[in-house]
């Protein structure tokens, strides 16, 4: 197995010893056929089961891309009820790989495990590594990069941060799982070549150069070596490959609710099924198969011992948590939180060079729908709760005191207005403040009945024969004009508003409207309402108790209210208004959680509502403006080339107040690169979705040319190309050279100059192209990067490592990877269309034996052997 530099450490953690090894045989020999089916089950949302007579506690898993959500039952809104500290929200991972910052991903996962080790976590739910194969993909801000070895570099790093405090990293979504419509059904078709040098490349270093200690089977059937299975059961992904192969003794656990059946995942290399207690192998299921021969005793022991295997690691077994560390406080965690936001901003246009600001504005013009309520964290399983954070104007009004700011929204946004909150509701039997809520059994009758004085659209974990839940309540209505009431609800329901039923569906959900994350954030069903005079509105609802097995049994009837307010044209010139009588404007656009979320892909790539008409207004009086996206995904935006400055900044997390100031102040830089490329129209993307055919088939026929690799296999131009970034300053390549040849690839170096006014951070990317046609290569491919940290007017040299399997081919025929024979050229550049220098290798015979290395103007500069072992 494959180790990176974390073996010089010599962690207590990586493989256990002989002894250890041993003594876990033992402890599993020592269990009976029920103890061990019961561990292989979780014993409820977020733990395991504990064993007491061999001193083996529950391992307890959190959800954890961007922060450690916890492992409450109860969600989101139960935590920020409670008086307990919050997890830090971090940037999204696709911020996180704007950085391109190996060494500041692994400080993110050791700040993840010190959030884990405070939460009572012992395993971490990330990173998510598969591919951004297309951008409409709805967990696409959850991923890093459309590139493997990008995906790949930071996805070791964060591992071996978080593995270094002694808490378990989980890699996930094993594998094929690049987009989100049907995904629990849908069947990904990946030749192996494909499978081997793009999807599972990211998994394939996280495992072997890190040590990953669990990963996640994804929802979705995988397609290859003429199976296709369940990722969950798969055969040879989990056995031959994973296990075998790879040499991986961690535990393998399921998606949640993915696994469905009990024979096949018994017998492959599927460890533990998540959510439970209710599973294919629990309530005596996986016992029988054993006892009838489906399932051998063997194989569940194999499971047990990776699970105990687990146990150790993270101190489970023994009760010996100790060994984990905290390695970075609550407020390192908040300072690094805002240092990755601030890096991970892409400078996509700064025509001007007023930025960033040197004497401070008397007045700011803040405008757009995300100024007011910016996008800080993707929807489904990584958002985290989050109490009231520091908005925009506050940040600004902290850096520039005095500074005057008006805030305007220019435009609406949302598909649901805001919630009702509970002081502007009565009890419709006493007047009392609040919502009335009636328990409703299968036929209808009340079984109970209470005043809730604090409605927040949910309730949770109610008895399972509570069939529905009524909710009913009167609005005052007070200002002239229309108003619009309705609900947000899930499953079987009857929306009535005012008297008027405007929505009633028969048809009852179950886990499914979690997974499909429909109960997340569901469209409210509503009524308008003119109103001359104030006057009272009844709302009554009536939603069904969905019973999600294991992820849990709720009742959703969010109340929603949008008061009557100016036109979208109205809108507009308000903004327009202040940005004209301004001396800073600063508009923020972007998506929100009924755009961007697990659980459904984009339709398209448009902005939401009249944003790129907003723009166009404010534009056209003040091209000075700083325009700020706050997405996490590619948006078409038809004025770029029109706009003077314009920074992408992500979904950023809770300190992104703070770190936009930091930028606008040029108290950070934003020397972020994008990790996918930017289409001008949603119609040029290479992979323009992944929904599957009516076979339930996704047939990855881009095959090596994911993400830019199509765009340059096409010809058609984006709107800016993968890797780009401009920052505050600006920078001269010079000096390239390479060598020597090493098992480990092969060094490309550079001096790298910066001719501007500021200290900045620059980010040297190579690319490889290879002459040959045979066998078919992509265009142009990442071979690797380095960062460079350079003050104004100095030059600084930086070497690039080009990993051999940079190089290399898988070859089906004979099963191994191969180095194709003739040229190469390594290309130095600042984007994967910005080349400054370039570098010729030329591989002479089939097996890499000879090496020559030629200087960007075709003068031979080394020559070296190269055998699969490394130099000879």
């Amino acid at each position: 197995m494959r180790r990176s530099r974390q073996d010089a450490r010599v962690l207590w953690h990586t493989s256990p010893t002989a002894s250890t090894e041993a003594r876990l045989r033992d402890l599993v020999a020592s269990l009976t056929l029920t103890e061990k089916v019961a561990l292989c089950s979780g014993a409820g949302t977020w733990h395991t089961t504990a064993i007491p007579r061999i001193d083996l506690d529950a391992i307890a898993v959190s959800d954890g891309p961007a922060g450690i959500r916890g492992t409450a039952t109860d969600l989101a809104e139960v935590r920020i009820a409670s008086d307990e500290e919050l997890s830090i929200s971090f940037p999204a991972p696709s911020a996180l790989a704007a950085t391109w910052d190996v060494g500041l991903a692994e400080r993110f996962g050791q700040a993840l495990a010190s959030e884990a080790v405070r939460e009572g976590v012992d395993v971490v739910l990330a990173p998510v590594v598969n591919l951004q194969r297309t951008p409409v993909g709805g967990r696409h801000f959850e991923c890093f990069s459309e590139d493997p070895l990008l995906t790949g570099r930071l996805a070791t790093a964060i591992v071996e941060g978080i593995q270094g405090c002694g808490v378990a990293a989980c890699v996930k979504h094993f594998v094929g799982n690049e987009a989100e419509t049907r995904r629990t059904t849908a069947i990904s078709r990946i030749d192996e070549r494909t499978l081997r040098e793009v999807y599972l490349a990211p998994f394939e270093a996280a495992i072997q150069d890190a040590g990953a200690w669990s990963v996640m089977a994804a929802y979705n059937r995988v397609d290859v070596h003429g199976v296709a299975e369940k990722a969950v059961g798969h055969p040879w992904l989990l056995d031959e490959l994973l296990r075998r192969e790879w040499g991986f003794d961690g535990v393998v656990m399921s998606d949640w609710s993915a696994a469905t059946d009990t024979v096949s995942t018994g017998r492959h290399g599927l460890d533990l099924v998540m959510p439970g207690p209710d599973t294919v192998w629990s309530a005596g299921r996986l016992e029988e198969a054993v006892a009838h021969g489906m399932v051998s005793e063997a194989a569940v022991d194999a499971k047990v011992l990776n699970l105990l295997r687990l146990a150790a690691r993270v101190g489970a077994l023994d009760g010996n948590r100790t060994r984990r560390r905290t390695a970075v406080s609550r407020d390192g965690a908040r300072a690094l939180s805002r240092r990755i936001a601030a890096c991970s901003f892409v400078v996509l246009r700064h025509e001007l060079n007023d930025l960033p600001i040197g004497d401070p504005p008397r007045t700011v013009a803040l405008i757009g729908p995300n100024a007011v309520a910016p996008y800080l964290q993707g929807g489904g399983s990584a958002s985290i709760p989050l109490r009231q954070v520091e908005s925009i104007e506050q940040a600004l009004g902290r850096r520039w005191p005095g500074v005057d700011v008006t805030v305007s929204p220019g435009a609406y946004a949302r598909v649901n207005p805001s919630m009702l909150t509970a002081t502007a509701l009565r009890d419709p039997e006493t007047g009392t403040s609040g919502v009335r809520v009636d328990y409703l059994d299968d036929g209808g009758a009340q079984v109970a009945s209470a005043l809730s004085a604090d409605w927040s659209g949910v309730v949770r974990a109610l008895p399972t024969d509570i069939a529905d839940v009524r909710v009913r309540t009167v609005v005052r209505l007070e200002e002239p004009g229309w108003h619009w009431l309705g609900a947000a609800v899930v499953g079987r329901h009857r929306v009535s508003i005012d008297g008027i039923e405007v929505s009633r569906s028969e048809d009852r959900v179950g886990e499914e409207a979690v997974l499909d994350s429909s109960a997340n954030n569901p469209a409210a069903a509503g009524h308008a309402i003119h109103v001359d005079v104030p006057r009272d509105v009844l709302i009554d609802v009536t939603a069904q108790n969905v019973d999600a097995g294991g992820l849990g049994v709720f009742a959703r009837a969010g109340l929603h209210h949008r008061v009557p307010g100016p036109s979208a044209d109205a809108l507009i010139a308000e903004a327009v208004e202040h940005a004209v009588t301004s001396d800073l404007v600063v508009v923020v656009i972007g998506t929100n959680e009924d755009i961007e979320s697990e659980g459904w892909d984009r339709p398209d790539l448009a902005l939401p509502g009249a944003q790129n008409r907003l723009v166009d207004a404010v534009l056209a009086v003040r091209p000075d403006a700083v325009v700020v996206v706050n997405a996490g995904a590619p948006v078409e935006l038809p004025w770029l080339h029109r706009a003077s400055t314009v920074l992408w900044a992500w979904l950023p997390g809770q300190e992104f107040a703070g770190a936009l100031t930091d930028v606008l102040a040029g108290d950070a830089e934003p020397s972020g690169r994008l990790p996918w490329t930017l289409p001008v129209r949603h119609d040029d993307v290479p992979v323009r979705d992944g929904i599957p055919d009516a076979g339930d088939v996704v047939d990855y026929l881009d095959g090596l040319d994911v993400g830019y690799r199509g765009w340059l296999r096409s010809g058609v131009q984006p709107m800016l190309p993968f890797g780009f970034g401009l920052g505050w300053t600006t920078w001269r390549y010079s000096d390239a050279s390479a060598g020597p040849w090493s098992a480990n690839g092969i060094e490309v170096g550079c001096t790298v100059e910066n001719i501007g006014a500021r200290s900045g951070r620059e980010v040297v990317q190579v690319y490889v192209e290879a002459s040959t046609g045979e066998p078919r290569r992509p265009r142009r491919w990442l071979g690797g990067f380095g960062i460079a940290e350079v003050s104004a007017g100095e030059r600084r040299n930086i070497t690039v490592r080009i990993p051999r399997r940079a190089f290399e081919v898988w070859d089906t025929d004979q099963g191994a990877w191969r180095l194709p024979a003739g040229e190469y050229q390594l290309l130095i550049g600042r984007d994967v269309s910005d080349i400054r220098n370039r570098i010729a290798a030329r591989i002479d015979d089939e097996f890499g034996d000879d090496v020559e290395l030629f200087d960007f103007e075709g003068r031979q500069t080394r020559s070296a052997q190269l055998t699969n072992g490394g130099p000879k």
